[in-house]
């Protein structure tokens, strides 16, 4: 790959789809002039700033930060969510990784759970509903308190700060073939069990967001590891299987004793 700069011509096909309720279809345009140091954002703006020149409705497609942090941006490009370059956003993902003349393939994430809302863009609304269900602590904690006045070992630490490094792109999801979100889930259980804080509400806190993950309509893990292949932060598929341990522990602990035929349980 040369890192000198020059312009690009492309060939895109897009996914075009009106509204939740339309049918979609895949569009061809060519785009122009795109600067190998541009990020494939940019050249998406590059594109619509052409669209629109032409009185032509624009490609609608999510993005905010542009930095790698928020997990807005959202496109499957050549089949491969958030595009070739792995740990890479696709905000991050540059045109000096493509060749003058190049097709591409830009896709919306495809997930039952995650309905199209235009364009490029997908209501990942379902995401929120699992937060909602857990992922929280309710102990009082104030104002915040001395780094030092809750020890928490290194090793614990880590793990914990690692799994919070999950930016709720849904990029497991569009990866894995079952639609699963189970390292999402799980990476977010994950970075409130390696910490005291998390631990009064940890069975709980499993239950009701593995429930709500299977209310929304996910799929379950069947161990392709594409979700973490795929993940733009390298989170790793061992959070799954603690989440199933947990997850275990937590119905387990919560079926109701049995009695004998005396009463006794």
């Amino acid at each position: 790959m040369s890192e000198s700069h020059q312009n690009l011509d492309l060939t895109l096909h897009i996914w075009r789809q009106a509204g939740p309720d339309k049918a979609g279809a895949m569009k061809t345009y060519k785009v122009k002039g795109v600067s190998s140091h541009a990020s494939f954002l940019e050249m998406l703006d590059i594109l619509n700033q052409q669209l629109q020149e032409k009185g032509e409705e624009p490609v609608a497609f999510d993005s905010d930060c542009r930095e790698g942090i928020c997990g807005m941006c959202s496109l499957v490009i050549n089949g491969r969510p958030h595009g070739p370059n792995a740990g890479t956003t696709t905000c991050q993902l540059h045109m000096r990784y493509f060749k003058n003349g190049d097709e591409i393939w830009i896709e919306p994430w495809r997930a039952g759970a995650f309905p199209v809302h235009k364009d490029l863009c997908v209501d990942r609304g379902a995401f929120d509903k699992i937060i909602a269900a857990g992922g929280f602590v309710t102990q009082n904690v104030g104002s915040a308190p001395d780094a030092n006045s809750i020890l928490v070992p290194k090793v614990d630490a880590d793990r914990a700060m690692d799994a919070a490094a999950c930016i709720s792109c849904g990029a497991c999801v569009a990866a894995c073939p079952n639609s699963s979100a189970m390292l999402f889930v799980a990476a977010k259980l994950a970075h409130l069990h390696h910490l005291p804080q998390g631990q009064p509400e940890r069975a709980r806190r499993t239950r009701a967001m593995v429930e709500a993950m299977d209310a929304a309509g996910f799929g379950n893990c069947t161990n392709h590891y594409e979700c973490e292949a795929a993940c733009p932060k390298n989170i790793s598929a061992e959070y799954i299987a603690l989440m199933n341990r947990d997850y275990a522990k937590s119905v387990f602990a919560g079926r109701p004793e049995k009695k004998t035929s005396d009463g006794a349980a």
